[in-house]
């Protein structure tokens, strides 16, 4: 067969291929656009009618999740600080935008800024970076913490060049300077937090994992009130074999905060079979999410996406008749 004949058959085959993704994208997104336009959600205004919730910070395409319920408060992740071992150049990090925002709602009865507890879901620096400086600022108050200790036996050959055991090393610092108890020992019973229950998975990474690289160091939580429930899944993957492990013992959830924001391996179908939520929040923006989860999350799923980015922070409010409400635009809201 000639070049050119090649060259001819491959046309054939790739531009059709290419035109059918495009239509499928397109189709996604309009889709998605439909589901989200059925779900109600108004900006937030913090006047106190809501007292258990979730809140989606936005930090781009990292995590930083608050958890409120009955004056009482916990920060899950810290958002992406701005001195990440895997970016070359300058980058604003988020630690003012989480510091600030924590001080204007996460607030006891005593007018201070504080927080029941502080979790590291693993050490990616895109989930931790800003710990150092909210442990930096002793206004806020910080009862304890909770971190896995650092295995490097997860790692991948990539992940050394990410400086996880600096980082992690320089929050264990952090902690003892303030004499700020770290719970190495997750539990895996449910605790009640507020009007919460909350409940740990992978608590302890499986040895199986090992070499999967730190998402398969992922915990996951599980946040329950009544009927209700949502699960943030922190950087859980199918490519780690994690959510595979998981999806049996959380059963069906509300609202799932999705995996390792949108991107490839962040999810499969029998994880989405298993969980069935009606709600999903992405750290992220839409639109990078990865076209083949965004297509099973839309397309098979049949999920709205509420993406922190495109709605500056995401909360969802537990409500005790049992619904669900969902407000946006929560950094310009917060006074």
């Amino acid at each position: 067969m000639t070049s050119a004949k090649k060259k001819k058959i491959a046309t054939w085959i790739i531009v059709p291929l290419m035109f059918f993704i495009f239509l499928w994208d397109i189709a996604s997104v309009v889709l998605g656009n439909i589901y989200t336009s059925r779900v109600p959600i108004s900006p937030e205004s913090f006047d106190g009618t809501h007292t258990d919730r979730i809140h989606f910070l936005n930090t781009a395409n990292s995590d930083a999740i608050l958890l409120e319920s009955d004056g009482h408060f916990a920060l899950i992740d810290s958002g992406e600080g701005s001195f990440n071992p895997r970016r070359k150049g300058k980058y604003q990090g988020f630690e003012q935008v989480v510091i600030d925002y924590i001080k204007k709602v996460a607030v006891d009865a005593q007018g201070n800024a504080h927080l029941d507890f502080i979790l590291g879901t693993h050490d990616h620096y895109d989930h931790i970076g800003c710990f150092h400086a909210i442990l930096q600022d002793t206004e806020i108050l910080v009862d304890k913490a909770y971190f896995k200790p650092y295995d490097p036996a997860v790692e991948k050959k990539i992940d050394e060049r990410w400086g996880l055991a600096d980082v992690y090393t320089q929050i264990m610092d952090d902690l003892q300077k303030r004499n700020i108890p770290c719970v190495q020992q997750l539990p895996d019973d449910p605790f009640a937090f507020g009007a919460f229950t909350l409940q740990f998975y992978n608590t302890v990474t499986p040895p199986e994992l090992y070499g999967q690289g730190e998402n398969a160091a992922s915990v996951g939580v599980k946040v329950t009130k009544g009927e209700r429930s949502a699960f943030l899944a922190a950087d859980i993957t199918r490519t780690t074999g994690l959510t595979k492990l998981l999806e049996d013992k959380i059963g069906n959830v509300d609202v799932l905060k999705i995996g390792h924001h949108g991107y490839y391996g962040s999810g499969s179908f029998s994880w989405l079979r298993k969980l069935d939520p009606e709600i999903a929040v992405v750290t992220n923006r839409l639109g990078k999410i990865y076209p083949n989860e965004k297509w099973m999350l839309i397309i098979w799923a049949r999920l709205p996406i509420f993406a922190t980015a495109e709605n500056d922070g995401v909360i969802v409010s537990f409500d005790d008749d049992g619904s669900l409400t969902l407000t946006n635009h929560i950094h310009g809201g917060a006074q």
